[in-house]
């Protein structure tokens, strides 16, 4: 058994009686540290998945489990990074990752508390602006505390929900490199999703396609046999990612998109 382990999971949503299944006979395992990108077109259903993992909704039918043990609600060991930062407003960087980590760790003492909330201000070299509140900061360096307050619950499972899909190009290549430091830094169990294939190669080990939806399910999936760190412009010319992308992308033209595809041009 895999460490987190989806098996003929399925989602449907409306109506009784006119109910559209999103996802359909979804079968995925994860093994342990291993960073895998799930990636599809917008709408496919891709969100849906993060949120059963993570146990915000529940499957209509198979089964989700972490460590040989049933998924059956959110818990500290998945936690969600999301598009949007989901960073209350009123608080400050450190405030905003000192939240989480009084609610999942309220038996330590204040400055072990204090002493773990700026080493993750520190991990995302955020030090300098620990004072500031949300509407100070640059997307990027939202992110970046959105981030920090997810990785600061030590989760089993980090989940990240196309948190880099909001912001300009710039910045999501300087956070994609940020995400590969942290992951090699702590070395957690990272699923991503993404609508962006070169993306998927530049930081997972593994990438599996998610067909068009409705009744959505993963393809193949293609391994990511890249030496890190990896340099986003020596990729362009390296027969294997050339090979990877290829096989990614035959698979999601061929899964039922009904408009015009392109393959994006190199990475940059």
């Amino acid at each position: 058994m895999s460490y987190l382990e989806l098996s003929g999971v399925r989602k449907s949503f409306g109506p009784a009686g006119a109910r559209t299944e999103v996802l359909s006979g979804i079968d995925l395992g994860v093994e342990r540290g291993e960073f895998v990108a799930i990636v599809g077109y917008s709408g496919s259903g891709k969100s849906t998945l993060i949120n059963l993992i993570g146990g915000l909704l529940s499957p209509d039918a198979g089964r989700i489990s972490l460590e040989g043990k049933p998924v059956s609600g959110p818990g500290h060991d998945r936690a969600v990074v999301f598009q949007n930062y989901s960073l209350l407003p009123w608080l400050t960087v450190r405030d905003n990752i000192a939240l989480a980590v009084d609610q999942v760790f309220p038996g330590w003492t204040r400055q072990r508390r204090e002493d773990h909330v700026q080493h993750h201000i520190d991990l995302v070299r955020l030090t300098e602006a620990s004072r500031k509140r949300p509407h100070e900061l640059s997307g990027g360096m939202r992110q970046r505390v959105a981030l920090a307050r997810a990785l600061s619950m030590t989760p089993r499972v980090l989940l990240l929900d196309e948190p880099l899909g909001a912001l300009d190009a710039l910045t999501r290549a300087a956070l994609q490199h940020e995400i590969e430091r942290l992951w090699s830094e702590e070395r957690q169990t990272v699923v991503l999703i993404t609508n962006d294939v070169d993306e998927g190669l530049l930081l997972a080990d593994r990438i599996i396609p998610l067909s068009r939806g409705p009744g959505a399910v993963l393809g193949p999936p293609v391994p990511v046999d890249l030496a890190r760190p990896r340099d986003r412009k020596a990729l362009n010319h390296d027969a294997r990612f050339k090979a990877a992308r290829a096989e990614i992308f035959r698979y999601l033209l061929g899964s039922g998109r009904k408009e015009p595809a392109r393959e994006p041009a190199e990475v940059r």
